[in-house]
């Protein structure tokens, strides 16, 4: 017998995103690994590839994490 059970972290009211299953789900459906969230709704959950994909190309055009370029003098 296992001393702890191994489940989905995540409480109802909270929306994810389960990439493996590709949908939107509420609470502790599929394990953390697999999700993208919290989000307040359904509706943000359902964007939440589009929402990273946004965050990753904001990342990627900040100067504050350009590796190629000197750090700004300060």
């Amino acid at each position: 017998m296992a001393l702890f059970r191994r489940g989905a972290a995540g409480k109802p009211g909270e929306w994810y995103y389960c990439i493996k299953h590709q949908k939107v789900e509420e609470g502790p459906e599929c394990r953390a690994a697999d999700r993208l969230g919290p989000y307040a709704s359904p509706a943000e959950a359902a964007r939440a590839v589009e929402t990273v994909r946004e965050r990753d190309e904001e990342w990627r055009n900040d100067p504050r994490w350009r590796d190629d370029e000197p750090p700004p003098a300060g």
